[in-house]
């Protein structure tokens, strides 16, 4: 039997252009402006407490989001975080109240955090998609030397993001053995049930039936590929009728043919806030509790959406 010794001739990478660079390099600059990241809100009287001698200073949680997402951006250790708040007092915010360390350290471990992000007014399109921050373990150099040990731990984080705006609307993390399908009612449910969801994107881990009852129930529809030999669904499942066409189209053209007509590239836009994620905000997990380490990525997906309110760049291929 002859071979077929031809090869698929590789397509040329594409060429894109910023077409914003003005407005794009001038918001790459404000993310370094400390102004820029002070809000008012961090100056919010903290709760009302009792007058007894004695009685620690209570402090506004929106005090304690900021402080922290000061430490992100300039990837500061808490005790250097407090040190770097005091200046910050001294220099240009006299009325900047300034936490211990050990407070700021108590008080990531139960904190609740609101995300800042844009508010549009046209439905959400989600994708949403999962990576891996390491807590601690052997360097990469050793790992891929020798292989990693028992000792290698890392979390599980799955992030929810509007293709339309680039705003993080949802985030979670877990253990690394949870399914990337198990946690979408929990990311769906921190998106308020008032606000309209056009579409929700994902690859084929989020093809199962009770991901498909979710996205039925928002509303919304679904832009996940069936999985390799997957067989129609009966009628009266949740998300059948969608399903079962797109493995119709599939078995008509192709895989790849049905991912360009139906847009399920938009995807990709969740790979690439897993890259921003890691290479702003660092490849690791600072925190040792369960508690301040949820905070701690709840904390870092703040800032990839202030950042992205900031400067988002508007590419055009061209070539």
């Amino acid at each position: 039997m002859r071979r077929d010794t031809t090869k698929k001739q590789a397509e040329p990478k594409a060429k894109y252009r910023v077409m914003n660079w003005a407005q794009y390099n001038a918001g790459l600059i404000a993310r370094g402006d400390v102004t820029m990241w002070i809000d008012q809100s961090m100056y919010a009287p903290p709760p009302a407490q009792a007058s007894k001698r004695g009685h620690p200073v209570v402090y506004s949680d929106a005090l304690i989001q900021g402080l922290l997402g000061l430490k992100q951006v300039f990837h500061l250790p808490l005790r250097a975080l407090q040190g770097f708040a005091g200046s910050l007092r001294k220099l240009a915010f006299p009325d900047l109240p300034v936490p211990n360390y050990t407070t700021l350290s108590r008080r990531a471990q139960d904190l609740a955090i609101v995300l800042p992000a844009l508010r549009p007014d046209e439905p959400l399109h989600l994708v949403i998609d999962s990576t891996g921050l390491k807590l601690y373990g052997e360097g990469e150099w050793k790992v891929r030397k020798h292989g990693w040990s028992k000792r290698r731990i890392w979390r599980k984080v799955h992030l929810a993001m509007d293709a339309n705006t680039g705003q993080v609307r949802a985030a979670l993390m877990t253990h690394q053995d949870v399914g990337d399908g198990e946690v979408l009612p929990d990311l769906l449910a921190q998106i308020p049930a008032d606000v309209p969801i056009e579409t929700i994107g994902g690859d084929g881990a989020y093809d199962t039936k009770p991901c498909h009852a979710q996205i039925e129930a928002r509303g919304a529809t679904p832009s996940i590929p069936p999985r390799e030999g997957a067989m129609p669904w009966p009628d009266n499942t949740p998300g059948a009728a969608w399903r079962n066409a797109a493995i119709d189209a599939i078995g008509k053209s192709s895989r790849r043919e049905w991912k360009q007509a139906s847009g399920y590239h938009r995807r990709s836009l969740a790979e690439n806030l897993m890259y921003r994620l890691k290479t702003l905000t660092g490849p690791c997990l600072w925190a040792r509790e369960i508690g301040s380490q949820a905070t701690e990525v709840s904390i870092r997906v703040g800032v990839l959406n202030r950042m992205a309110a900031l400067a988002r760049p508007k590419s055009v291929r061209i070539a």
